[in-house]
């Protein structure tokens, strides 16, 4: 599907998500349609839309698919576009931005000034005169592409990139500028930095800018730095407390870590828009399935624990119970049996001897582990340093609360029955919807990306899975960053797929040949380095079906653990130009 002068192009990004593409350029233009495509969706609300999140050129639309078919979906989307393309204008907020060029904040402000033939001062007179426009947010949380930089001061990036960039900085990469909201690993040169604040998790909202605003840098001096720097850290922000609604207690202690243990629930949405990634369980029905059979409610927090798991001693009574992959579990050196409703006695220890099956283990316990509440979640994202356990993977010593469980619990022994537990050894056939840049890879490369076997590399992790095997070339190796929803198989220049998953960055700027469905997320997040990924292509309707099966099997499991009554309801989708009704089986709350 090509662009047509004027008209946007409406592309699939896997079974949850679709890009509303404006055009193929950057441009204050286009961005403009970006923000009223944007305006024009939160004014009509859609049914099962969850979240959008503009960029430079497109609009990426997530919506649950058991609530709006794709038919649907399209059609809305379309008539939103059409109003949002008949005027329909957003001015954004203008700010000005106290900047300390130079010196110790700005570092490389003689180096660009060199670059350009200019004076510092003359460099520092450009770049504080001009006016920049947010076209998107992304790379990490709340950082701000900006367009307007005068092109006299355009200038390389560094060639070997800094370990730590300090939060605040302000810099130059070729023809663009930014700032680092976070500190973090940067090769832009550094020209000086802002004493704002500009992302901070527990403030609402957690970001300074939105899409669409525009900005001034303002040079100050080094005591008006300090003094702004001062204000803004004794300033209030909203304390996240802990949410639980209800009594909680100490229950675990952690006695050895294992190699990646983090507090996960089902993620953090509503602010990809803000560049912060979703996170929360690699497995979702993993801890849906292990939160239902000690009963919680199925979003509550657990315990992921991947390859080698913890050693955990338990400090009170407590209801638990263990799925996901198969890694060893053992309770005072007995087995302990996994998808199964478990009583635990206080003083009891539990480990695991090492993966069997699979890749991820997922531990709940009755009342739901009780972190702090950050932006709507108790998910650890780790590369923020977000959420769960103080931002980070569980170490020795840690005291974890829960709650006290709400409601009646499954009886002792209450198990999934094997017919609904999803299979945890490769080689793994994931299935994927092409596209949204499938039309940037050749008809043989297709064909080698959907006939081939590809394996997991060591270095994969939440954020991507990186594959090795035959290299699929796009013919563009960089596209202008769009969103990348869950699951977006990225390809680079190199031709080797990156697989994004749930830590993912929530733009990027690589050609996504394809991208996985929700209903295989599960599998990939059991796969290890090492095993063997082959790709299946099945159309967005397919897809649709497969995500209420999933959701069928929890209610399954639901309906075995608790006594309430479900009622059957059917949702109608298309397959293969053929409309058919999927049953699915509810709780009627």
């Amino acid at each position: 599907m090509t662009l047509t002068e004027g008209m946007p192009r409406y592309l699939p990004a896997g079974d949850q998500a679709l890009v509303v593409e404006f055009a193929n350029e950057i441009s204050i233009e286009v961005n403009r349609k970006v923000q009223g495509m944007v305006a024009a969706l939160q004014e009509r609300v859609i049914p099962g839309v969850l979240e959008v999140v503009p960029t430079y050129r497109s609009v990426l639309v997530y919506y649950r698919p058991d609530r709006i078919g794709w038919g649907e979906l399209l059609g809305q989307i379309r008539d939103v576009a059409h109003i949002s393309l008949q005027g329909h204008t957003v001015e954004g907020r203008q700010w000005d931005i106290p900047t300390l060029y130079g010196g110790e904040a700005g570092p490389d402000l003689a180096d660009v000034a060199a670059h350009c033939g200019l004076s510092p001062a003359e460099v520092v007179a450009i770049h504080s005169q001009a006016e920049y426009r947010v076209f998107m947010l992304g790379f990490t949380p709340g950082f701000p592409y900006l367009g307007g930089m005068d092109s006299r001061i355009a200038t390389p990036r560094l060639s070997t990139p800094r370990a730590e960039i300090p939060a605040g900085s302000v810099g130059i990469a070729g023809s663009q500028t930014g700032i680092y909201p976070v500190a973090s690993p940067g090769g832009w040169r550094l020209i000086g930095r802002t004493p704002l604040k500009l992302y901070d998790p527990l403030r609402d909202p957690p970001v300074l800018f939105k899409s669409g605003d525009t900005l001034r840098f303002v040079p100050i001096s080094q005591e008006e730095f300090h003094r702004i720097q001062q204000a803004t850290c004794t300033g209030v922000t909203t304390d996240a407390g802990e949410a639980s609604g209800g009594e909680i207690r100490p229950v675990l202690e952690v006695i050895r870590p294992g190699l990646l243990t983090t507090v996960q629930d089902l993620g953090r949405y509503g602010f990809q828009s803000c560049g912060m990634p979703v996170a929360g369980a690699m497995d979702r029905f993993a801890l849906r399935a292990a939160n239902i059979l000690v009963g919680n409610d199925e979003g509550a927090a657990g315990l992921e624990i991947t390859l080698l798991g913890p050693k955990l001693k338990f400090l009170v009574d407590s209801v638990i119970a263990i799925t996901g992959g198969d890694l060893g579990p053992s309770m005072d050196c007995r087995p302990v049996p996994q998808w199964e409703t478990v009583q635990v006695k206080a003083g009891s220890i539990l480990s695991f001897e090492g993966p069997r099956l699979g890749c991820r283990a997922y531990l709940a316990v009755g009342g739901g582990i009780q972190v702090p509440v950050v932006m709507g979640s108790r998910s650890t994202y780790l590369r923020g340093n977000v959420g769960g356990f103080k931002g980070r993977s569980l170490q020795a010593g840690d005291i974890l609360l829960a709650g006290l469980p709400l409601g009646p619990l499954p009886q002792p022994g209450t198990a999934v029955p094997a017919s609904l537990r999803p299979p945890l050894a490769g080689p793994w056939e994931v299935r994927v919807v092409l596209g949204p840049q499938d039309d940037h890879f050749d008809p043989p490369s297709l064909q080698e990306f959907l006939h081939s076997q590809f394996t997991i590399k060591p270095e994969s992790d939440r954020m991507g899975y990186r594959l090795d095997g035959p290299p699929i070339k796009p013919r563009v190796g960089d596209i202008i960053s769009d969103g990348i929803p869950l699951g977006a198989i990225q390809v680079p220049a190199d031709g080797y797929p990156i697989i994004m998953m749930v830590d993912r960055q929530t733009t990027g700027g690589y050609p996504k040949i394809a991208t996985v469905i929700s209903a295989d997320i599960g599998k990939l997040a059991q796969a290890k380095p090492g095993d063997g990924v082959c790709f299946r292509q099945v159309t967005v309707e397919e897809a649709h079906v497969l995500f209420c099966q999933e959701e069928q099997a929890v209610t399954q499991i639901r309906r075995i653990c608790t006594a309430v009554p479900s009622v059957r309801r059917h949702y109608r989708v298309t397959v293969d130009g053929r409309e058919m009704a999927v049953w699915v089986e509810e709780v009627d709350r």
